[in-house]
């Protein structure tokens, strides 16, 4: 589709241009043909008038588990070890595969709302997750969860082998908007075996791995316990960090391990609202960047921050580490906004996406900068990140194509999804229900 947005005002956030007024964008085939000036042969099929709009790059989430919007409010007010035993994983053993669809596709309508064209996905039953995201008109990093400690705790009793099917099925799929990795959930959960084993089929298969990773001191010491290793250099002595490895939240962290995750080029996902919620303590964004590791920022899921709000991640992320480290320098919000485009994009392995430049993939969001909030415009890069809300967000557009026009969902059918998921909800949660594994630290 060739699409032409008029007279818009523009955060590339390329390198180069802080803010470009008042400009054209145009787009063909799924990629930005011109910013600024356009040829005067281009003919759109369709024009968006940009006035009163600010375009920026589209947001990717580097860590969730969409499918959890089904128990969202469910777990509330528990610490980290009773929000997991005594609701999430009793819940998810009256999960169903269709459930996972549903809940997916939900999630997808929000992501959509709030500016997110892709995401780094972490659950189970991922062919239903690669079925919402194809059908959105997304893009994914999909990876199916596992414990490895045995096919009776695995929601669905889904082996390692389950996860290489899909692997094998959905990797490139949607016109290459789908990637997928092996998930094992944390080395605290996972034998060390297992890991192994997920080493190899990672080589054998050519893609990397997404897990959880050093979430607290407890952890810490258990795997000093066990293994003589931080969680951190247990995983690069087996192999795991030796393959493209997304590692969500990393809170507890020494220099050594830091060390270790830049060398391996390992991602980190922050999901500041999460650790904030459940009170698990902070990541040290500050010492992640200092050391050369590469941060992207996630919302984590539904069912430990109750929503998928990128623009609030990317707020509580200057805030918080602002106040952390007690420097209101610190933490530009330029720097916030490239965690949360081109730093997730990359994440992810669309390395393309994240700015607006002419060649770049058409990954564009249009926000509506004429709420109060947002007056007076004397920085639209800094009210973007500490003023705006979803309901600002007016159109998003994945490879070009349209995924909400105007405020309205072009390829998901909300009503229905909504009705289907909270139907779902609340029958997982009225079904007689067992723990299915046990938190251990």
């Amino acid at each position: 589709m060739r699409l032409l947005i008029r007279q818009v005002t523009a955060i590339p956030l390329d390198g180069e241009n802080a803010l470009l007024p008042d400009v054209d964008i145009a787009v063909e085939d799924g990629k930005i043909a011109a910013i600024g000036a356009v040829p005067p042969d281009f003919g759109p099929e369709r024009t968006v008038d940009g006035r009163e709009l600010v375009a920026v790059p589209a947001f990717f989430n580097a860590h969730t588990h969409a499918a959890m919007t089904l128990e969202r409010g469910w777990a509330e007010d528990l610490p980290f070890d009773r929000w997991l035993n005594e609701k999430i994983w009793v819940a998810e053993s009256a999960l169903e595969e269709e459930d996972v669809y549903w809940g997916a596709a939900l999630a997808c309508c929000e992501m959509v709302r709030c500016g997110i064209v892709g995401f780094a996905d972490h659950y189970f039953w991922m062919h239903q997750v690669a079925r919402a995201a194809a059908e959105a008109g997304m893009k994914a990093h999909l990876a199916w969860c596992q414990f490895g400690i045995g096919a009776e705790h695995e929601v669905g009793g889904a082996v390692l082998e389950d996860t290489v099917a899909f692997i094998r099925e959905w990797h490139g799929a949607a016109d290459g908007r789908i990637r997928c990795a092996l998930g094992p959930h944390s080395p605290y959960m996972c034998p060390p075996d297992f890991l192994r084993r997920v080493v190899q089929e990672a080589g054998k298969l050519g893609v990397g791995i997404h897990l959880h990773l050093s979430e607290s001191e407890e952890q810490v010491l258990n795997s000093l316990h066990a293994h003589g290793r931080t969680p951190v250099a247990h995983l690069a002595h087996l192999g795991v960090l030796d393959h493209p490895t997304l590692a969500a939240h990393c809170i507890a962290v020494s220099d050594e391990d830091l060390d270790i995750l830049a060398e391996k080029g390992v991602w980190v996902a922050h999901t500041p609202k999460t650790y904030m919620k459940l009170a698990m303590g902070m990541a040290p964004l500050d010492r992640f960047l200092a050391a050369g590791v590469r941060v992207a920022l996630g919302t984590d899921g539904p069912a430990s921050n109750n929503d998928l709000n990128m623009l609030e991640v990317m707020r509580i992320t200057g805030l918080v580490h602002k106040n952390r480290v007690g420097d209101p320098a610190a933490f530009p919000h330029d720097l916030i906004l490239r965690l949360a485009t081109s730093a997730a994009a990359q994440a992810l392995g669309f390395a393309g996406s994240g700015v607006l430049a002419p060649g770049a993939p058409a990954d564009i969001v249009l926000l509506d900068t004429r709420g109060v909030h947002w007056a007076p415009r004397h920085d639209l890069a800094a009210h973007l990140v500490y003023a705006s809300h979803p309901a600002d967000v007016r159109y998003v557009f994945c490879d070009g194509r349209p995924l909400l026009w105007d405020g309205e969902l072009v390829t998901l059918d909300e009503e229905r999804i909504r009705y289907e998921a909270e139907r779902r909800a609340f029958r997982m949660v009225g079904a007689p229900m067992r723990p299915v594994r046990e938190y251990r630290g």
